[in-house]
Order: C-alpha cells, then structure tokens, then sequence
C-alpha cells in the first residue's frame, strides 16, 4: 500500500471512530469533544496503535497527522475569535487580567514549590511551575461553543484571561533561561518586550484599518472561494507572525485573526465555510492527535503517582489562581469556578514548555512522561467540568449574548 493511501486509510479511520465517540459521548450528556479525546488515546500505541499497524509502513504517518491536528486547532481558535467582538473582550479587559495573572502566578509557585518538595532540582521545579503557568483554551472553547456559552462573559473573560497567560508564560519563560543560562540581561528581557507589543500593534491596526478592505476588494474579485481563501492565508500569516514576531504561541494569532475578521461584512460567509471546513476533517484530527502520542502502557508506577500528584496541583492552581482573579474582577463565586475551570487545559502550550526544558536538560525522562501525563489529565478533566459548572444549579451565569452558536 503506497504512502499516500496508508495517509487516507488513516484519516478515514479517525474520521469515523472520531464522530462515533462524539455522538456517544454527547448521549451520555458529556461534550462531544470528550469522546474524540477518549477515542484518540484507544487509537493511539495505549490500545491499537493505528499510525504503526502492520499494514502502515509510512514513517512519517504520525508526524503528518500530528500536523494535520495543529492545523484543526488553528481553525478552531480562528472560529472562537470570528464568534466574537472586540469591543466585547474590551468590556471584560479587567477580570481577564486578574484572572490571566493570578492564573500564573499561583500555578507557577504551586508547581514551584511542589517540585521542591517532591525532590526535583532547583531548576526542573522553576520548570514544572512554568509548564503550571501554562494554559490551552483550544479544549475549553470547543467545550463553550458545544454548550453556547462562547459569548456569555465568562466566555470572554476566559478567552481574555488566555491572551494574558500567553504573554506572562512567554516572559516568565524567557527571563529563566536568560538568567539560568547567564545569557543575556535587561536588553533580552525588553526585546521580548518590544517583539510582543510589535505583533500586537501591527496585527490589530491591519486588522482595524487594512483587513475590512481587502476582504471587500476580494469578494468582489471572479476567484472561486476568493474570500475563504483570503481569510485563510490571513490565519496562517498572524499565526506565524505570533510565533516568529511576537515569541507567542500560533494560536493567540489564529485567535486574533478571527476577532478581526468578525468586523468585516464577509464574516458569515467565512464562518459557514469554516464550519464546515474545521469540523468535518481538521479539528476531529486534532483531538484524536492528542491520544496518538500517549502510551499509557510504558508509564511506570513511581512516574504515575508524580503525573497524579503534578496534575492535582495544576488543577487546583488554576481553579484558585484564575477564579480569584475573576473574583476580584467582579464575577460572582459560579462565574469565577467557570472561568478557573476553562483554564485548566495545558494543552500545546504546556507541552512546548516542557520540551524547551527537556532539550536545555533541566527536565528529566521521567519528568517529562510525568508533564506529559498531566497535560492528557488537565485536558481531559476540562470538558466535564465546564459542562457540570454550566450546567449544575441555576441556569447559566448571566450572559452577553447566549444566541446559539452554528
């Protein structure tokens, strides 16, 4: 069997058993998005080992999977921002603040000191604090979408309080290894200063001034799909400008991306095909990528009760860290638990942390299966926990907006 069919054989089976598991878990009153998580670590080497079958002799199987899932979760953060205003994430620019900061600053002293405790190095416990800091809203938001809350103010604070964590993950990040490292000073640490606010600032003025143009002069244009075209080289463009210009992660420039192109006119023509786009082959590949990596199998006794004990710490860290920074942005105790809840995912962002320590040699093997373990647990406790925070007691908190999202 060539390469090529090895590749279609694959996504047919992920497809599938991806769609199976969302139903079912929707059935069972879960987010769909638990069954996709759930089928993915079953078809990973923990049970069948899809990308390595017999009959799959393509060594690169894997990887170009793996890049097929980080393209879904380009498009679903790329939908999150196109479902939203800019002026409504203005309106909650202080409780995502607090929460953001709070959301890091906890975790990372939790994960700080727990490492300590649990007899890490001094540098692999500043490490793991950092990996805590993290945080992936890619899970949450899909969850937020599922349940249509995405606009309520706990939806916008979250995906606010995200943008903020990005940045102070990213400084705190660069300020370690220069002072660890002994490379650099007061002038690195500005220059990631000034790289952040660059892509900012030019990301949102071309996207308030220049963007609603070019999107008008390109739908008027005789190109078949000009206009998701258009919108989808814009998407790559301001992930890749986060990444390389801003030292961010691509998903807070596809996040970006779409909260600029939700002020142009052309945006229910873009959303309707990045539906349909994202959610019949994209994003269904991103959650099944998650478990394809995993190999519950090879985890040892003694890096098992590490991931459990990481894990609980990193719940927790986020659950008081950026609910208190709700809190005292001004939600009341449910909001606050809602918004602490969506920020639990580590997600990428968590595991890009983990392998900059990993290849400086401050993270061990075994610390990192146990970082590797938690970011699966972080992500697959937070779909069931928004779901039971939304939908337990009263009915949702009070909302912005809570017209269903399509």
């Amino acid at each position: 069997m060539s390469s090529f069919l090895q590749l279609v054989l694959t996504l047919m089976a992920i497809i599938l058993c991806a769609k199976a598991a969302s139903l079912l878990s929707n059935r069972l009153g879960q987010p769909s998005v638990l069954g996709e998580l759930l089928v993915g670590i079953l078809l990973g080497p923990t049970l069948l080992d899809l990308t390595h079958l017999p009959i799959m002799q393509n060594t690169h199987l894997t990887e170009v999977i793996m890049e097929l899932g980080e393209l879904g979760v380009l498009l679903l953060m790329f939908i999150a921002g196109l479902e939203l205003h800019l002026s409504d994430l203005a309106r909650n620019t202080r409780v995502s603040a607090l929460a953001g900061v709070l959301g890091v600053a906890l975790p990372v002293a939790l994960g700080w000191g727990s490492g300590a405790l649990l007899g890490f190095e001094a540098n692999s416990a500043l490490f793991l604090g950092l990996v805590l800091g993290a945080t992936s809203v890619s899970i949450s938001a899909q969850t937020l979408i599922e349940l249509k809350v995405l606009r309520t103010r706990v939806g916008l604070g979250l995906l606010g309080a995200a943008v903020f964590d990005d940045i102070l993950v990213i400084l705190l990040l660069s300020i370690t290894l220069a002072v660890i490292s002994g490379v650099g000073g007061v002038a690195s640490i500005l220059l990631i200063f000034v790289k952040i606010a660059a892509f900012l600032g030019l990301s949102v003025a071309f996207g308030l001034w220049g963007l609603p143009w070019l999107s008008h002069k390109v739908s008027n244009l005789p190109v078949s799909q000009g206009t998701m075209s258009f919108a989808l080289v814009v998407l790559l463009l301001y992930s890749l400008a986060a990444e390389l210009l801003g030292g961010m992660a691509a998903i807070t420039g596809a996040f970006l991306a779409g909260l600029m192109f939700a002020r142009t006119p052309e945006k229910a023509t873009i959303e309707r095909g990045f539906h349909t786009l994202a959610y019949s082959l994209f994003v269904p590949v991103f959650f099944v990528s998650i478990g394809l990596g995993i190999n519950l199998r090879e985890v040892s006794l003694e890096v098992l009760w590490l991931m459990l004990a990481i894990s609980l710490v990193a719940i927790l860290g986020k659950l008081l860290g950026a609910g208190a920074g709700a809190r005292l942005g001004g939600f009341n105790w449910k909001e606050a638990a809602q918004l602490g809840a969506g920020m639990v995912s580590r997600g990428e962002v968590g595991l890009i942390v983990a392998s900059i320590g990993a290849q400086a040699g401050y993270v061990n093997a075994d610390e990192l299966s146990a970082v590797v373990g938690m970011v699966i647990i972080t992500t697959l406790v937070t779909p069931p926990m928004l779901r039971g925070l939304f939908t337990s007691g009263s009915a949702r908190s009070s909302a912005a907006d809570t017209t269903p999202l399509t």
